[in-house]
């Protein structure tokens, strides 16, 4: 039995006409293969690319040694079948980077183990085993996310599941996996009594279910999950802990009572510290491309309109602190008064800028501002901040002191990390998105923190500003 999290599904709604009624569709296998050619494929790209960059600096180095090894690549497709990512349906994205790195890890160390056991270490490069390392754990979750976006939304892809649980609750959960269909999760039927989950699963061959606990009588729950058991190979059971962490949750047999361990990352010192020693090493390696960017930029908007070339605006961090945060000037000059004359002659901007603090088409920007944006350029003078230990490059996003109001109590949980350049609401659709969902992705960062989750976001970033996606 496996724990589906509330908290890592941000709920759409969608009409129940439009979930998915056929489960003969579904191919569980062919989304295993599909994974699998992924891959092989990035295992040997990644293999060729290392063996292709060393031979330009190697000695007495032979291509065709290394490609009799060819058949070494299928050990890491089996380790991570072991760790259970064929097809790994309903695994948040963080938690695969995770399971990922570490089984490529485990297999390039045995190798490196028995290479060096059977006195043949001296006959392969260490510089090409190393290459061929980092390639397969950039490379292999890189391919793997490219082949869900092609095939996700395929009738064909994820597996068929029955939903039990109280029609409000159980109507949410599935109109958020319909609208995230890689988690390959496709709901056929959404039912209040196991009952008939049991004949859905004997009609239509359903073996998975999922059981949503919330709102549902503690003396009846007993009854439905036991019913379940007996039908479904597969049992999802999601526990009515709203708030709490969920990422890194995991499950704890205390002599027959089910426990839920919940790691609290935030609390260990050792993480923090290498949390900021990335940051220093990312501010390292940035800076030899970013300080030049950041004169040329500056300089662009001092000749192209009237006023500073940064704009600073006191931000609140972590515990609550003040501190200034640094961005180019995107804005014209007056842009308050540009504002308020705009709210004040179109009622559409005015409810606009009341929901979500934000103009799609603000009126105050420049038209280098607009690029800066949309590139999300303006921000590079923050990397002071981050230097200066202020901010991070992945948190939630540094709110101003009117926004401290609209968290209202769950200001106390944003205060326990250090805000962001990036963050999940920057790669999770940004400016598409409202202000509540905005805040609960803040929330759902603070409470689920690791540096997993931190790559997993830094990846997508470069994804989102890559493609301009939600940015203005």
């Amino acid at each position: 039995m496996s724990i589906l999290h509330p908290d890592t599904l941000t709920v759409r709604r969608t009409r129940p006409s439009e979930l998915c009624e056929d489960a003969s569709t579904a191919r569980p296998r062919a989304c295993i293969a599909i994974l699998l050619l992924a891959d092989l494929a990035a295992l040997l790209v990644g293999a060729a690319l290392s063996v292709l960059i060393w031979r330009q600096i190697g000695t007495n180095f032979s291509t065709e040694f290394y490609a009799r090894l060819w058949p070494v690549l299928l050990l890491f497709p089996a380790v991570y079948a072991v760790s259970g990512l064929y097809p790994g349906f309903g695994r948040n994205p963080a938690d695969e980077l995770r399971k990922l790195s570490v089984a490529t890890s485990v297999v390039y160390a045995a190798l490196a183990v028995t290479s060096f056991l059977l006195k043949d270490s001296a006959t392969y490069s260490r510089g090409t085993f190393l290459l061929a390392w980092s390639n397969t754990l950039i490379l292999v979750p890189v391919l793997r996310s490219v082949a869900r976006s092609l095939c996700s939304r395929r009738a064909w892809w994820g597996n068929p599941v029955v939903i039990v649980g109280a029609r409000r609750v159980a109507a949410a959960l599935a109109a958020t996996l319909e609208s995230q269909p890689e988690l390959g999760f496709k709901p056929v039927a959404i039912l209040e009594e196991a009952r008939l989950a049991a004949e859905v699963a004997r009609d239509r061959g359903v073996r998975h279910v999922i059981l949503a606990m919330s709102e549902i009588p503690r003396d009846t729950l007993g009854a439905f999950l036991e019913e379940c058991s007996e039908s479904f190979s597969d049992v999802i059971v999601i526990p009515d802990l709203a708030g709490f962490s969920s990422l890194w949750a995991e499950p704890r047999d205390l002599r027959g009572t089910l426990g839920l361990e919940i790691q609290q990352k935030l609390l260990i010192p050792r993480a923090r510290v290498l949390k900021r020693a990335i940051d220093i090493l990312l501010m390292v390696a940035m800076s030899i491309v970013a300080l030049p960017l950041i004169i040329a930029i500056a300089a662009l908007i001092k000749l192209t309109s009237p006023g500073p070339a940064f704009f600073g605006q006191r931000r609140y961090g972590r515990k609550g602190e003040p501190f200034m945060a640094w961005k180019f000037r995107s804005m014209a000059a007056d842009a308050s008064q540009v504002l308020e004359q705009c709210l004040a002659s179109d009622p559409a901007l005015l409810e606009e800028w009341r929901r979500s603090h934000k103009l799609r088409n603000d009126p105050r920007v420049t038209r280098i501002g607009r690029f800066l944006r949309r590139t999300s350029l303006d921000e590079l003078p923050q990397l002071w901040n981050i230097l200066r230990g202020q901010m991070s490059f992945v948190g939630p996003r540094p709110i101003v002191a009117e926004e401290i109001a609209r968290y209202g109590a769950s200001y106390s949980v944003y205060m326990k990390v250090t805000p962001g350049l990036t963050g999940l609401w920057q790669v999770s659709g940004r400016n598409n998105t409202s202000y509540e969902q905005r805040v609960n992705f803040d929330l759902y960062y603070v409470r689920n923190w690791s540096l997993w989750l931190d790559l997993h976001v830094l990846a997508r970033t470069v994804k989102v500003v890559v493609l301009g996606d939600g940015a203005c």
